[in-house]
Formats: C-alpha cells, structure tokens, sequence
C-alpha cells in the first residue's frame, strides 16, 4: 500500500473512532440523566405533599364579626373561576381543616379559588362560630357580614364568577352556613352542611347546646319561615342546592338536626319530601330531591356509623390528599370530592387556562 494510501486509512479510523467516542460520551450522558430523572420522581412520589400555602388577608372591609381571612388561588387562575368558601368546626382553624380536607388540591387540580374565613379565640373561647346568636347571623351584621365582605372581596381581586360561589362548613361552620344561606341566598348556588344545624335552631348558648341534642320540634314549614323571614329581600327564583352530611352515630349533634335541615331546604325549595330518590354512593345512603328539570335540589347524605366530623376518603401514602384527624374521618367516601363534583368544579379548559382572569 503506497504510503499516501496508508495515511489516509488511518485518518478515516480516527475520525471514526472520535465519532464512536462522542457516541458512547452522549449515551452515558443520557443514561445518567435518565437515572437521575428516575431518582427524581421515586424520591418526589416518597415525599409528603404539603397542601398549597394558605395566605391571610386583612384590610377586607370593616369586619363587623371580628374574623380573620384566608385564602388560596391557584396559579394561571381561569377566566371568571369559581369560588369555595369553607367554614371550619370548633376547636379548629383554616390550616387544620384544610389539611383534613383538602380544598387547596382540589382547586390546583381543578382551577378555581378558596376562601377561608377564620374563627378568633377572643369571640368564643372554643374558636366556634357564633352560629346560634342572632347578632352574628343577621344580613350585613356581625360574622355574617364579615364573611360577605371577604367574598365580596375575593371576587372583586381575583374577577371570579358571581354567578358560581359555593360554600361548606363542618358542626358550627355547618350552622354559619346554614345561616349564610338565610341571610344571602341570592349570593350562593350551592352548599354543604356537614354535622350541622338548622337556621333558626337556637337563640343563645344554653339552646344552642340543646339544639345540638335535639333539635327543636318544628314543622316543615315552620322552619322555611325562619328561612323566608331572614331577610327583608325577596327569595330568588334560583335557590342555592342544598347538600346536607351527617354521621348516623354523631354524639355532639344529634343525626335529627340533619332531618330537618332537609325539611327546612325541601319547604324553601317547595318539594314534597315524599319526592326523593335514595340510592348507595360509596356505601352510604343518599337521598336526592330533583326540581321539576331533574336538578338534585337538596340531598341528604347518611354517613353510617360515623361520629362527629367531615367524611373523607383518607389516603395513608405520602401523596394523600385527605388526611384523617380530630373530627376530620375516614368514611370511605369524600365530602370534597363528591361536593366539588356536584357543584361542577371540573378541570378547566385549555382555552380557560389561556386567559387567566388576573
């Protein structure tokens, strides 16, 4: 072979043998990306997920009811979102509630916004709301009026959908939104009462407490007038859906103040009691009064077996999003779930998510 000849078989190996070099280079980059993004995601499935931060807010109005103001907004928030309002029980507050019953998962995943309205040890040493004292129920007075100028400011910062704000609370929180409902019914489109009571079931503390053994005897429609009294506004042709929950073996509020609550919403409604459907939704019983369009109006879930508390579906892994605790329990079957699905709180468009709202 003429040296020339030589020479350039020899360039063509060792241009070949840097080509196989860089090869094998970026194949091993790869291979230890690729492990190490393995790495990544066993060790993000092996952590806790914290619910997203809560964040106070003051200067929200005058604050007649002396309360404190949390909220949480997801990022990229869609054109005209919806809002949740979430009322937490005695001897709780907005953290520990969310953390049970995680509202703030819900609304990252399904793009809308919560508000928390907080209880003060300084208007009731067991940090319940004022549910049973007519000061603090009244439209526009007291924690009523507080909770509507939070409202009224989450909607005015964040442009949400006036049309589509809902609101739930547990055992006193129930009650406040219950009362809610009495004082604003034009505001809502739906609730859910958890372990709560009737508007109008107590006066003062003493009543309160035997309200919460048993409720006072009323007919039906004796207790739509409590509701069609609260206010000196005419009731709206839209009423909001009334989703009442309640544990069979509650021993700190008794399952009849349940029985009524559905009394009072089925009269304000205007549906005959004897009109509901009862079916099995994750185990438990629930009875569903539809409007002559076929919308459930007022529902009535039996959450058999269980004490006093929001039902969840609690998870036992790093990654749950329920987490059962001190009146927050594992009934199989999730309150915020199922209240987010009837309220139609579902994962927002592309387009939605387009065009935030802020």
């Amino acid at each position: 072979m003429p040296p020339s000849s030589f020479r350039k078989s020899m360039s063509r190996l060792l241009k070949q043998q840097k080509r196989w070099e860089k090869g094998l280079t970026r194949m091993a980059r790869a291979s230890r990306a690729v492990i190490a993004f393995q790495a990544d995601t066993l060790a993000a499935f092996s952590r806790p997920v914290p619910p997203p931060r809560l964040t106070e807010i003051t200067g929200f109005g005058t604050n007649p009811g002396g309360l404190k103001m949390f909220a949480y907004v997801p990022p990229a928030l869609p054109r005209h979102a919806p809002l949740v309002v979430v009322l937490h029980g005695c001897r709780q507050n907005a953290e520990v509630y969310e953390r049970g019953a995680g509202w703030t998962h819900l609304a990252r995943e399904r793009g809308f916004a919560v508000l928390y309205a907080e209880q003060r040890r300084a208007n009731n040493p067991n940090v319940c709301f004022n549910w049973f004292r007519p000061s603090n129920v009244t439209r526009d007075r007291g924690e009523a009026g507080s909770i509507r100028q939070m409202i009224t400011r989450m909607v005015a910062l964040h442009k949400l959908d006036r049309r589509r704000i809902f609101i739930t609370g547990l055992s006193a929180g129930g009650a406040m939104t219950a009362a809610m409902l009495a004082a604003y019914p034009e505001l809502f489109a739906g609730a859910g009462i958890i372990a709560g009571l009737p508007f109008g079931a107590a006066r003062d503390v003493s009543r309160a407490l035997d309200a919460m053994a048993e409720p006072p005897q009323r007919t039906a429609r004796e207790w739509g007038d409590l509701v069609r009294k609260a206010t000196d506004k005419p009731l709206p042709k839209r009423l909001p859906a009334v989703s009442i929950w309640h544990g069979t073996e509650d021993r700190t509020v008794a399952f009849a103040n349940a029985e009524a609550l559905a009394a009072q919403w089925l009269d304000v409604h205007g549906l005959p009691p004897e009109g509901g459907r009862t079916e099995k939704v994750d185990g438990h019983q629930r009875t569903v009064w539809t409007d002559m369009r076929g919308e459930p109006r007022v529902s009535l879930y039996r959450i058999e077996g269980m004490d006093h508390g929001t039902p969840l579906k609690a998870g036992t892994g790093p990654r749950a999003r329920e987490i059962a605790g001190d009146y927050m329990l594992d009934a199989g079957i999730s309150s915020t779930r199922h209240l987010a699905d009837a309220w139609g709180l579902k994962k927002p468009t592309l387009a939605a998510v387009l065009q935030p709202g802020r």
